[in-house]
């Protein structure tokens, strides 16, 4: 027969032995400091200075002091002095004052996966409840890296549920951002925590913003409110081609062209400017009373007016000055007077001013 139990290595009374009250008295000292063990410090090297008489702490590698050579042993302070026991795989104990409970693997003492799985709530700073099963009472809360980087990710059960952050005043919900009640990203305010406005609102399919500080239309002028890059103007679309629908712009602010006829510009208010320079061949050959005069000159416009348009003619030359005969939407008659007769054939500039809606 052994003199020590297989488990815990405890002494057994040997026939004949003389003091058993000794070997007695030894297992139950084993036994105090097994039975609902209790840590008091975890992966020490260095034994404390006062413990407290029954107080076990984990030995950690590189002992010191009374504590070496007894690397990864339990010692525990007994009647002045120090009661080692080697632990065995599967020994569970409670850490104080945290109240974890570890198990020891082995190689060493690890944290059981029962005291931090499946747990009703997290209470820190506070006490947690059946809805808000984490809570944290503190200053900050810190969120970092292990040698990358870090996500918090928020999920929910299908596309009309909420994942969302709720940002409160005593309380009272005034800012709420994330998935709320589909699967695109927007953010919402409130004055009272009970009437909601959605600021901005980002489809998940087009990325494309909408919402309460946007623009909701070319015509909305709303003070305060987010332009559109297809209801405003700049460097991309302010020249470019002029169109409109009901007399709202609905293409660039300028548009410039030029044909065999001259250049024009548009404008997205509805006026357009129509010119050309060197114009025709105009002799002031016939007679006109006391002046001599050219023959009448069509000036086909590079782009069509809505209606006639003012029409100015400029001689080439001087002493010669242009005029203007029928107009239409389409073109002008001009002539050229002169108060000499005249068989060299000159030219005019020519400018149209009106409306192209």
């Amino acid at each position: 027969m052994p003199d020590n139990s297989i488990r815990l290595s405890l002494p057994f009374l040997l026939p004949s032995q003389a003091q058993k009250h000794v070997t007695h008295n030894s297992a139950l000292e084993v036994l105090d400091v097994l039975v609902q063990l209790r840590l008091h410090g975890l992966d020490l090297v260095t034994p404390p200075g006062s413990p407290q008489d029954g107080a076990v702490f984990a030995i950690g590698t590189g002992a010191t002091g009374s504590w070496a050579g007894q690397d990864g042993q339990l010692a525990a302070w007994d009647n002045g002095g120090w009661l080692f026991v080697t632990p065995q795989v599967g020994w569970q104990a409670v850490l104080l004052p945290a109240g974890w409970i570890y198990t020891y693997t082995g190689s060493g003492w690890a944290l059981s996966q029962g005291a931090t799985q499946n747990l009703d709530g997290i209470g820190i700073g506070t006490e947690s409840d059946s809805i808000n099963r984490l809570t944290v009472a503190g200053d900050a809360s810190l969120f970092s890296h292990v040698g990358g980087g870090h996500q918090i990710k928020i999920n929910k059960a299908a596309a009309g549920s909420t994942a969302s952050l709720l940002f409160q005043s005593d309380w009272i919900g005034h800012a709420e951002m994330g998935l709320v009640g589909d699967t695109d990203w927007g953010l919402k305010v409130s004055p009272d925590g009970s009437a909601w406005t959605t600021a901005l609102q980002v489809s998940s399919t087009s990325g494309h913003v909408t919402g309460a500080a946007v623009q909701t239309d070319p015509a909305d002028v709303t003070p305060g409110r987010l332009m559109r890059a297809d209801y405003g103007y700049g460097p991309g679309n302010l020249v470019g081609a002029v169109s409109q629908l009901a007399g709202q712009p609905t293409g660039a602010v300028v548009e410039r062209g030029e044909n065999a006829n001259g250049t024009y510009m548009r404008l997205a208010c509805g006026t357009q400017i129509c010119w050309i320079s060197g114009f025709g061949a105009y002799a002031t050959s016939i007679a006109h009373g006391a002046l001599f005069r050219s023959e009448n000159q069509n000036w086909y416009y590079p782009a069509t007016f809505a209606a006639p348009p003012s029409v100015i003619c400029s001689a080439e030359g001087s002493s010669r000055w242009g005029t203007v005969g029928s107009r239409s939407a389409i073109s002008c008659g001009s002539q050229i007077y002169a108060p000499t007769q005249s068989i060299t054939a000159g030219t005019a500039d020519l400018l149209a001013i009106g409306l192209w809606f």
